[in-house]
């Protein structure tokens, strides 16, 4: 039952692992401490009715490893029996997870506490550097990333342990700044009347920017993917691409920073995600840091806070692997999300 036990010393070995995005489901099973975790094709959720028959199809059918134990990352707030995702249509079931996968005891973590477990887990080798000072070890540090949807987590350092602060910070009002902001915001989808940052910082978010720029400018736009959008930006063959990304770019730097203030990030701000991998140069032509900075009255404090891009493409189960594996380094909330079929 949820809530029932507070700290686990060790997980029962093997342990399955799951990053569950709103487009991709990516997954593993560490067989011991020890072991490296032993990967599998990534799943497209969208081709499978169900986490369950996802799991059961992709994984255990491929194996002959019969997890005992799962730690689930998934894009939304774990709250109750029944986790719905935010972008995506599966519903998470932990106690149903007993019967249907035979696994005896299931943890479920928002993706982003996962990302904030990575920046831990993950090595220097895995970051890029966006500008800034040197971190300091045991400092607050914020993750966020563009992808499917917009994440964003804390982590801070007590008690000799890292602690991920979930939330849904991808969800706060994002508003215009320059001139040209208010002749391109007026255009952007909104919900509800209001644009959140997430309607224009990740996949769709760029679509949205796209789409409002060529309707500012009144001309008819090209593309309709992100990916088509992004290429066209860095390669400099569309003007309407090339300024959707600068908006996009300069608006990730103000929430950026605006977040290090928020957590206090001399440890670090982190962008994970596949989109801040592919834009990296247009991260690094200096409009996003010079926006992460222009936070008077304190421009100095943010202007001393790194920035990193994380490199690895399965940064997510980097940082559930290394919680399955020494669970006592890392603070995680169990209350109401550690089921144990009793």
């Amino acid at each position: 039952m949820p809530g029932e036990d507070q700290t686990i010393t060790m997980l029962k070995f093997p342990v399955l692992i799951g990053d569950i995005g709103g487009t991709n489901a990516r997954f593993a099973i560490l067989v011991d401490a020890y072991a490296e975790p032993k990967e599998f094709p990534i799943v497209q959720t969208a081709d499978f009715a169900t986490i369950d028959e996802a799991i059961q199809t992709a994984i255990l059918d491929r194996t002959s490893i019969l997890p005992l134990s799962a730690v689930l990352a998934v894009a939304g707030p774990v709250d109750g029996d029944e986790i719905e995702l935010t972008n995506c249509d599966w519903v998470v079931r932990p106690k149903q997870m007993f019967s249907t996968l035979g696994l005896e005891e299931v943890l479920v973590l928002n993706d982003f506490e996962a990302q904030a477990l990575a920046v831990v887990a993950l090595g220097p080798e895995h970051m890029e550097k966006i500008g800034g000072g040197e971190p300091e070890p045991a400092a607050g540090r914020v993750v966020l990333g563009p992808g499917t949807g917009l994440g964003v987590a804390g982590l801070v350092h007590a008690r000799h342990t890292w602690i991920p602060v979930p939330g849904e910070g991808g969800h706060v009002d994002i508003g215009p700044r320059s001139p040209r902001d208010f002749e391109v915001f007026p255009h952007i989808e909104k919900i509800e009347g209001r644009i959140s940052a997430e309607q224009m910082l990740c996949g769709r978010g760029l679509v949205n920017l796209y789409r409002a720029v060529a309707k500012a400018d009144q001309t008819t736009p090209r593309f309709s993917t992100p990916a088509e959008i992004t290429s066209a930006a860095l390669d400099n063959s569309d003007a309407t691409a090339g300024e959707a990304l600068d908006i996009f770019v300069t608006c990730l730097g103000r929430l950026a920073g605006d977040l290090a203030l928020i957590f206090m990030s001399r440890g670090g701000v982190f962008l994970t995600g596949g989109i801040a991998q592919k834009i990296v140069p247009a991260l690094k032509n200096g409009r996003f840091r010079a926006a992460f900075e222009d936070k008077a009255p304190h421009n100095d404090l943010v202007k001393a806070m790194p920035v990193y891009v994380i490199t690895h493409p399965l940064a997510a189960l980097s940082g559930l692997a290394a919680y399955a594996q020494t669970p006592a380094r890392f603070g995680v909330e169990m209350e109401g999300r550690h089921w144990v079929n009793a």
